[in-house]
């Protein structure tokens, strides 16, 4: 019901999108397109990809009515490009598996802005936070109560921009946000990431090949069907965030790696917008 009332600003949005992308063609001498999960960032003028590894959008009971209508705006591009691999070891599972003569996928391997090194330990426990509120929020909250009586040290990055403070207990260091290459670090120096199971961070994470323990967003499907979907495939545990206890961290630490990922982007992949 939440999608379904989102509809009117969604075509809204790609109206806009449309009309602009139509002006910038022109205007620029546009050779090509490459939209991030941006429906309306196209042109029938010039080749256009669309990168996305939800081919099938889970939504609960509306999953074949979500998934049928992405499918079609997919139609529209040239290529969809999937961030992901062509083997038993694929990331997103049934979120890109689909057979389609009208579709035309590339999968392009798994996309990271990390590179995996050998870093020093310096936290016991990393927990990563993102995601829309209030969820993000009322996870943070849960958090710091579970880990008020923890014996190691916890690093807390919010994953907000504002200067608020939170009183935390005096194991914790709190930052409120990372810029890529200090992520990168505090991820590395940790002996347990906690996070969730969003993809952009399943793929930073598997780059890194760290000690993983995932909580999905609650009454996000495609989270949840990750989150099972990771530990099916890689023993990568989870915890639905309702059962979050301090007590469960002893039987997940150092039990959850992913296998060694490398970001390698083939390059032929813009040989479609040549002598365009």
């Amino acid at each position: 019901m939440h999608l379904l009332l989102q509809i009117p600003t969604i075509i809204s949005a790609v109206l806009k999108e449309k009309k602009f992308i139509a002006n910038l063609v022109v205007k620029e001498s546009i050779s090509g397109i490459i939209s991030d999960n941006r429906f309306g960032v196209y042109s029938s003028k010039i080749p256009s990809v669309y990168i996305t590894h939800q081919l099938n959008v889970l939504s609960g009971n509306s999953t074949w009515l979500t998934s049928k209508i992405h499918q079609k705006i997919l139609k529209k591009f040239n290529e969809i490009w999937v961030p992901d691999v062509i083997s038993k070891y694929s990331l997103s599972g049934e979120l890109s598996n689909i057979q389609s003569k009208r579709i035309h996928i590339k999968r392009i391997g798994v996309l990271s802005r990390f590179n995996s090194k050998e870093i020093q330990k310096k936290q016991d426990v990393l927990l990563l936070l993102s995601g829309v509120e209030p969820q993000r929020t009322l996870f943070e909250n849960m958090l710091v109560k579970e880990f008020s009586n923890f014996k190691g040290n916890v690093l807390l990055v919010r994953g907000v921009l504002n200067k608020t403070e939170i009183k935390v207990p005096s194991n914790f260091t709190v930052i409120n946000y990372l810029l890529v290459t200090e992520l990168e670090k505090a991820i590395q120096q940790s002996n347990l990431v906690i996070a969730r199971s969003g993809y952009s961070t399943i793929m930073d994470l598997a780059v890194l090949n760290v000690n993983v323990l995932f909580v999905p967003t609650p009454k996000q499907y495609e989270q949840e069907y990750l989150a099972e979907h990771l530990n099916k495939k890689y023993k990568i545990p989870f915890l639905n965030q309702k059962d979050f206890k301090l007590e469960s961290i002893n039987n997940f630490n150092k039990k959850g790696k992913f296998k060694s990922f490398k970001t390698t982007l083939p390059l032929n992949l813009f040989n479609l917008f040549q002598g365009k």
